[in-house]
């Protein structure tokens, strides 16, 4: 008896174990598929995963009646299940489908011409091998970047004194360091009259003089220096609760 026909007598009877033993059949077949993605960061337990569930749905969806064989209907519907997989389970950021089904086949294409060429494959050749154009095959390794987010331990360079991805993340923000001054000074200043306002503004963000502040304001040099004074006073008072006068008597 052939295969076909045995395939076909188990299908027929159509119970548990029948589907087992065609299952345990077509199993290598299935793992070969699966070993076609080995080249992408899916672990391979997980892919052949796929490609046993892609088996058992083709199993079950097979017709003998049809004449087809079990291995010639179980390729595409495995395959169709894997690439589902990729699709739907591995984009951190997930382009259209189109792009999506591109991506992978520049993937394996620049594998092959790795192989074929001895060099990293161009856009060009990639283009040319997939008859697509040149910015498709760009969006498509665009696309192909956001499919798996790195460990942030990854090293930036090849090289294995290179610094990760992590050492690399932003810096000190020197414009933090006195957010909370700043914030606390504008609650502070609406504790004082608008003129106040004005003349800490000019004296302290503007840098002006307190002959040049008094010019503008239309009071005396002296009046300036009164309202810088008194109005430091009571921003010390409300920020600590001590007066200038007490904290002089402390210091003694």
């Amino acid at each position: 008896m052939t295969d076909r026909l045995a395939d076909q007598r188990l299908r027929r009877r159509g119970d548990q174990r029948a589907r087992e033993e065609l299952a345990a059949r077509y199993m290598p077949l299935a793992r070969s598929l699966a070993l076609r993605y080995r080249h992408t960061p899916e672990p391979v337990d997980d892919l052949i995963q796929v490609a046993s569930i892609g088996l058992l749905k083709a199993i079950d969806r097979w017709d003998p009646e049809r004449g087809t064989a079990l291995a010639s209907f179980a390729v595409p519907t495995i395959l169709g299940e894997l690439r589902r997989h990729f699709r739907d389970c591995t984009w951190i950021v997930k382009p259209p489908r189109a792009t999506q089904e591109l991506a992978l086949q520049v993937i394996r294409v620049r594998e092959q011409l790795w192989r074929k060429l001895g060099r990293e494959a161009t856009v060009e050749d990639l283009a040319a091998t997939l008859e697509r154009s040149p910015d498709d095959v760009v969006d498509a390794l665009a696309a192909a970047g956001g499919q798996y987010a790195l460990p942030l331990d990854t090293p930036v360079g090849p090289a294995e004194e290179s610094a990760t991805h992590l050492e690399r993340l932003g810096g000190l923000d020197t414009a933090l360091v006195g957010v909370e001054d700043r914030l606390l000074t504008d609650q502070l200043l609406k504790g004082v009259d608008r003129r106040a306002q004005a003349v800490l503004r000019m004296r302290f963000e503007l840098e002006l003089r307190q002959r040049e502040i008094a010019e503008r304001i239309g009071v005396s040099q002296m009046h300036v220096s009164r309202i810088l004074r008194d109005t430091l006073a009571t921003l010390q008072l409300h920020a600590t609760g001590i007066g200038p006068g007490a904290a002089h008597a402390a210091a003694a």
